[in-house]
């Protein structure tokens, strides 16, 4: 377009000239004529100029550069880039672009190297509980009800407290920050206690702190663990940058209708999303129609719980006219394939659900169900559970999958406009998967890698809010020996009641 300018401008100017030399009659319309295209070669010459100086301007500062052999963006426009790279200020990603574009446009504090890694955004963990590491394989093999009420209800009772909250999310946060997970959505007790291990670990949560009608550790039932709910919420919205209060009522066989329609009204006077499970077992369908003639779904929506930020864990099993209602409604739903099959509870109807339009994203549930936090397991199994289930080798591909651990996961928990993607004016939540591994050779599509190959190992890089977590293998921000030495403390006591008769256990 320049140069056209240049070269259109040229002629006329001679033109003008000759037809000025012969004919003083027309110098007057001539100098207008001459003066416009002056203008139109002028123009053209200082835009030059500000390209070749431009060009030769210094790079713009940054923090951090992340550089990678593939970067996966998870954005729309351009979903991967081969030899790419991630420029970060502060919290915030500056430029996503190739090697070559972000080397020419910026330096950086620190540059990360790049050879043989995927850079990706984050993986998003939508459900868990993390303290609950410490029930690690403590009680497996057994249906919902009879897991719940004779073994996980009576063993909390007895042992969580603040210590045990401490040592288990810290356990919970140190597995996660190693297998890739930057953001998570905890439903668990003691939440102060949680909200200040993630403060100092550095990971992203939305902290959800649970409610029940009947005692629970600390609280002699509904009115107590409300409350202490809402003072948790107004304590710590704001407070953070990385961390988001929420409710979680635990659910609709737990927690009664009026104190379901008691949480809708506060999330929304506060403006807070609200954790909960639901529709998540045959034994859960069969209680809620028998106390309330209704399911489970329809009983949460009726009691207001839907008309705002709702992170529904689990929703194995809605009707289709269920899955309708949640695709209009501000409402994710969370895939936990693991503990689902390992309950015997069922699997979502995942497919019917993305079809529909529901935000569908994926979580571990706590380890006492799962046995990890592993969410490259959930990535892999929520790819090919519904192929077998469905007989269509073509549902819930590779993408979708990747999506539901990291952009639409994002969007199923009301994170979308802050992470889940790479892309300028997002958090910098990035890790780099290594592809050392003989497991990954050869590579022809990235996407499928991820999903169907990378496990949590392969993961050596992690920052949240563009600092690092985790740096080549080695996590940073917490001390995993001291973590470690903690939670062993702890099972000691567990193993020791699990030793004991059943009703001492109980």
């Amino acid at each position: 377009m320049l140069f056209e300018m240049l070269f259109e401008a040229r002629p006329k100017l001679f033109d003008y000239y000759s037809v000025m030399s012969n004919d003083s009659n027309a110098s007057g319309k001539m100098m207008i004529r001459l003066t416009a295209s002056l203008k139109v070669l002028a123009t053209a010459f200082f835009t030059l100029l500000f390209i070749v100086e431009g060009s030769n301007a210094a790079p713009q500062s940054v923090d951090t550069i992340v550089y990678g052999d593939y970067v996966v963006t998870m954005s729309d426009d351009k979903p991967y880039i081969n030899d790419g790279a991630v420029a970060i200020t502060g919290t915030v990603i500056t430029a996503v672009g190739t090697r070559k574009e972000i080397d020419q446009r910026y330096s950086a504090k620190q540059a990360i190297s790049g050879e043989g890694r995927i850079v990706m955004p984050g993986l998003i963990n939508g459900h868990t509980h993390t303290s609950m590491t410490l029930f690690r394989g403590m009680a497996d093999d057994l249906k919902l009800m009879n897991w719940l009420n004779n073994y996980i209800f009576p063993m909390e009772a007895r042992f969580v407290n603040s210590g045990f909250i401490k040592a288990g999310s810290e356990l919970a946060c140190w597995e996660m920050i190693r297998g890739g997970t930057t953001t998570f959505v905890d439903m668990y007790f003691y939440p102060d206690t949680i909200a200040d291990v993630v403060e100092r670990c550095g990971l992203r949560a939305i902290i959800a702190s649970p409610s029940i009608d009947f005692p629970s550790p600390g609280f002699k039932g509904w009115d107590d663990s409300f409350q202490a709910a809402v003072d948790f919420v107004v304590r710590w919205k704001g407070k953070h940058e990385r961390i988001t209060p929420a409710f979680a009522p635990h659910a609709p066989y737990t927690v009664s209708p009026e104190h379901l329609s008691q949480v809708a009204k506060k999330a929304n006077e506060l403006q807070v999303p609200v954790s909960i499970h639901i529709a998540e077992a045959p034994s859960e369908l069969t209680i809620i129609k028998q106390r309330y003639q209704t399911t489970p779904v329809k009983h949460v929506a009726e009691q207001g719980l839907m008309n705002n930020r709702l992170i529904a864990a689990h929703m194995v099993h809605p009707s289709p006219e269920e899955i309708q209602m949640m695709a209009a409604k501000p409402v994710g739903a969370i895939h936990n394939p693991t503990s689902n099959l390992k309950l015997a509870a069922g699997i979502a109807p995942v497919p019917t659900m993305l079809a529909a339009g529901v935000s569908v994203g994926l979580g571990t549930d706590g380890a006492a169900s799962n046995n990890d936090l592993d969410l490259w397991e959930e990535m892999r199994l929520s790819a090919l559970i519904h192929k077998q289930q469905s007989g269509d080798p073509t549902v819930v591909p590779a993408m979708v999958a990747l999506e539901m651990a990291t952009s639409m996961g994002a969007e199923a928990i009301g994170l979308g406009d802050v992470t889940g993607r790479l892309k300028a004016g997002m958090r910098a939540d990035i890790i780099q998967v290594s592809l050392d591994s003989p497991r990954l050779a050869p590579l022809y599509n990235v996407i499928s890698h991820l999903v169907y190959m990378v496990d949590s190992n392969d993961v050596v890089t992690s920052m949240v809010s563009g600092v690092l977590l985790m740096n080549d293998g080695k996590v940073l921000s917490l001390n995993g020996a001291q973590v470690k030495a903690a939670a062993e403390a702890i099972s000691l006591d567990i193993a020791k009641a699990l030793n004991e008769s059943p009703s001492a256990a109980r």
